[in-house]
């Protein structure tokens, strides 16, 4: 007689072959009900909506919506390819955003389609799919990326609506930064006979110092018996010169987020004490917050860790070579590697206070830190040593988050810049909230990026004279709220007031008690 196990088994290689296929979004017709239904009782199969089914993790919670955002935009993208076909699009809006490297799974996804009626087709988590019947852009307008029929960029930046200027500034000027000649929207202005959405052009592309295309649209246009007027659509104007050579978006966003930004941080933080005098005093105090750093930072990340096996880490009474348990232990890799890697970030500090500029240090110091914070797993034998080798070179996905991370493609070109930003930045206090904040936005490695964005934070605050902030594992759902609003939302405002909280509430420094309940 066959035993649950090897029916289960057996059903298990049928979700494998669809998932070999590469097949995320599962019908109702690729499982037989016996394997469909024995797959969602063991909870590898959950109902997207009628009809359609999505792979799981097996240890994913009740309500936890990390596989859903995970596996949203291919999820949407093959799912639309079934229902329309070739007879739908993306809005101009969400186009334009895709476009310049925007993937926050949206609250709704508006298409445009011949084939269905107007109407909202509800998805996991509160998102859905809005679908409005209308008739398509020409073929030439419409391109497939990631298995979805969007705008091109010109017909997105054509197309969306006036308010993405205001509400989505930072997509907007994304975008304009990458037409690099008039020609590129001239056609469908012309052919469109789009007067009024020309002069708006007209006036962003000037307010992002795009004077030649901007005088190339209006001139063009004259010409051609258009009464066209220039409007500026920005609210402001662009606070930074924006390349229009750069082929990644993600260089013009990470640098528009920077500045954007910048203004709110100094708003909401103390004012920096400056560089202490005595800097053997200043370590003293870093190196004795220690254990209670390594206990609340490990926390965070639901490491399962006691002060005791930190204190058994420091004084060398952690062995892995001798001690099986040890050895076995993840926990105790993962508190002996953020020993080593503390050492390497002290060596960083002290550079600073000698008078290093701290984005320059974090330029070359953060590999170190983090080949310090693995190294132990590698020697164990829980991580491959290509594990070390730097930047990802795959997806990765936060839990619970509607933001994701950059492409393995767009980490190499964002982390330049992103240095770049933190060895020209003046306020150590926008180095350390920005610093942590756009580090995790980018996520440039497959683990470990919010202990890497925690040291760069208190590196940055060192350069300033704060003190060494701890971030209290009670306080993660505030901490991890703050980074989700300020990444999924672009609202720093609410990470800027949490982290200078901590810093004048001194939870670094004489009352460690407040946070060590």
């Amino acid at each position: 007689m066959t035993t649950p196990g090897e029916k289960l088994a057996e059903s298990l290689e049928i979700l494998k072959k669809l998932q070999d296929q590469g097949i995320i979004a599962i019908k109702t017709s690729a499982l037989s009900r016996v394997h469909r239904e024995r797959l969602i009782e063991n909870k590898f199969l959950k109902e997207v909506m009628k009809g359609w089914y999505l792979s799981v993790s097996t240890d994913e919670e009740q309500g936890d919506s990390t596989s859903w955002y995970a596996s949203y935009w291919q999820f949407c993208a093959e799912y639309l390819a079934d229902r329309y076909g070739d007879s739908y699009c993306i809005s101009a809006d969400q186009s334009l955003q895709l476009h310049t490297g925007d993937h926050t799974v949206p609250h709704q996804l508006i298409i445009r389609s011949l084939a269905g009626p107007n109407g909202i087709t509800p998805l996991p988590n509160k998102t859905s799919l809005v679908t409005m019947k209308s008739s398509l852009p020409q073929a030439a307008e419409i391109q497939i990326i990631g298995g979805l029929r969007i705008l091109t960029l010109p017909s997105a930046l054509i197309h969306c609506t006036p308010s993405m200027f205001d509400k989505k500034a930072t997509d907007a000027r994304t975008g304009l930064a990458m037409i690099r000649n008039a020609s590129e929207v001239l056609g469908l202005l012309l052919d469109g006979g789009h007067s009024t959405i020309a002069g708006r052009l007209a006036g962003a592309f000037r307010n992002i110092g795009q004077e030649k295309i901007a005088d190339e649209i209006m001139k063009t246009m004259q010409a051609a018996g258009y009464d066209v007027r220039e409007t500026d659509p920005f609210e402001n104007k662009t606070p930074i010169a924006l390349s229009s050579r750069e082929r990644s978006p993600y260089v013009n966003r990470i640098k528009l987020m920077w500045h954007e930004m910048r203004d709110i941080v100094i708003t909401h933080f103390p004012k920096a004490p400056g560089l202490p005098k005595d800097h053997k005093r200043y370590m003293k105090l870093v190196e004795e917050i220690y254990v209670t750093d390594a206990y609340h930072s490990l926390s965070i990340e639901r490491y399962r860790v006691t002060a005791e096996l930190i204190e058994r880490v420091k004084s060398g009474g952690w062995d892995s070579k001798n001690n099986a348990e040890d050895k076995r232990q993840r926990d105790a890799m993962a508190a002996r590697g953020y020993w080593q890697a503390t050492q390497k970030v002290w060596g960083s500090i002290k550079k600073i206070l000698d008078g290093a500029n701290a984005g320059e240090i974090a330029d070359t110091d953060h590999g170190d830190w983090y080949r310090e914070l693995f190294a132990p797993s590698v020697t164990a034998g829980i991580l491959k040593a290509s594990d070390l080798a730097g930047y990802r070179n795959g997806q990765v996905y936060i839990g619970q988050s509607k933001h994701v991370p950059l492409n393995q493609d767009a980490v190499r070109d964002a982390m330049p810049v992103f240095f770049e930003l933190l060895q020209n930045e003046k306020e150590a206090s926008v180095r350390a909230v920005l610093g942590h904040f756009i580090f995790v936005f980018i996520h440039p490695y497959m683990d470990g990026n919010g202990r890497m964005g925690r040291f760069l934070m208190n590196v940055m605050l060192a350069s300033g004279g704060y003190p060494w902030t701890v971030v209290p594992v009670e306080e993660r759902k505030t901490y991890m709220n703050a980074l989700e609003k300020a990444s999924a939302g672009s609202d720093i405002q609410l990470f800027a007031k949490f982290i200078a909280y901590l810093v004048k509430e001194g939870l670094a420094g004489t009352p460690i008690a407040t946070i060590e309940k």
